[in-house]
């Protein structure tokens, strides 16, 4: 059966009132709404046509129809009038990253928020693969007579702080001197280029203290893997809940329980690696939880180099239009101030 222009269009306008109304579309609506040129009847006969091509799904015998996964993917790819965002919301999003600080978890954090206050949908940001950065200064600072905090400072503001153990005999003046130990070895040194060796050869010939080495060398191990210690930023969580759709509190329940599921986003964000936006729409999705969803994603960058992703989730009764317009300008824009960020330090 042939997909012809006059089934593109109903398909075109299907989707597009489902979009806005929530309700499953008849072809009465599309013949009033829609100046498509055909009757009410053979709307409706094309109608049952996608359907029968898997374009369209029927949830009741009496009611209209509402897209499948499938015409979702042909209106995102094919269908779907490109939409540019407005002025203001482009100014308000600049605005924003303009107030932002240096530190660049607190620049994830708002880039979470930001995307979802615009898009009204879930947002799930990574925060950046940075094994590149530098080390700016290491601190051991005693908490009480058994444990110490380890801090390490990189130039991009981020801090891993990791609770060590301290054994007898180590206090505050010999935690200052290991500390200057540690930033003569490894200030201004990236991450991919430390070597725990030093330590480890100190720690071999030292008679005192081989228990607070021990803890220093793991801490260390903790504080300089990035790549384990990536953390996924949400926003919007409770947005799902202002589409009809999930107001049942089953699936309210189960929206909650996935987002809990921080394993799940990560892997989630790392497999969607590529250049621009891209959509995945309901069973696209590689995991099952995410199948009654569809999800937007898009990486950004410090310069040409690939720092982490952003994305969102909400319905495949998704806005897709707006929503990939905004991504595609997050995405560039928080690329934007990273490079600069960057080039300055």
């Amino acid at each position: 059966m042939k997909l012809d222009q006059r089934k593109l269009n109903i398909l075109q306008a299907i989707i597009d009132d489902y979009i806005i109304s929530a309700e499953p579309v008849g072809s009465r609506t599309i013949a009033k709404k829609y100046n498509l040129g055909i009757s009410s009847a053979t709307i409706r006969n094309e109608m049952a046509d996608l359907e029968e091509m898997g374009y369209l799904e029927q949830p009741h015998t009496s009611a209209g129809r509402i897209p499948s996964d499938k015409g979702y993917r042909l209106y995102v790819d094919c269908l779907m009038t490109t939409r540019v965002l407005s002025l203001p919301q482009a100014n308000y999003i600049k605005e924003l990253y303009k107030k932002s600080t240096n530190q660049i978890e607190q620049i994830i954090f708002q880039t979470s928020r930001i995307l979802s206050t615009i898009t009204n949908y879930t947002a799930v940001v990574l925060e950046p693969k940075l094994n590149e950065v530098l080390i700016k200064h290491i601190q051991l600072v005693p908490i009480d007579r058994r444990c110490a905090l380890l801090v390490v400072v990189t130039n991009t503001g981020i801090a891993r702080d990791t609770i060590i153990r301290i054994s007898e005999g180590v206090d505050s003046d010999y935690l200052y001197r290991i500390s200057n130990m540690l930033n003569q070895l490894y200030k201004d040194k990236s991450l991919d280029d430390i070597s725990l060796e030093p330590l480890i050869n100190m720690q071999k010939n030292v008679a005192k203290n081989r228990e607070f080495f021990n803890s220093l060398i793991d801490a260390l191990t903790v504080s300089i893997d990035i790549e384990d210690a990536r953390e996924v930023y949400l926003g919007g969580t409770s947005n799902i809940f202002n589409y009809p759709e999930y107001q049942d509190i089953i699936k309210a329940k189960e929206f909650l329980d996935l987002m809990e599921q921080k394993d799940l986003l990560y892997r989630l964000l790392i497999g969607s690696r590529g250049n621009g936006v891209s959509v995945t729409i309901g069973q696209e999705n590689e995991y099952k939880e995410l199948q009654d969803y569809s999800v937007i994603t898009a990486t950004y960058n410090a310069g040409s180099q690939p720092l982490g992703i952003l994305g969102i989730i909400g319905p495949t009764r998704m806005e897709y239009s707006k929503a990939i317009s905004v991504m595609d300008f997050m995405g560039e824009t928080l690329s934007q101030y990273l490079t600069r960020l960057f080039a300055k330090e």
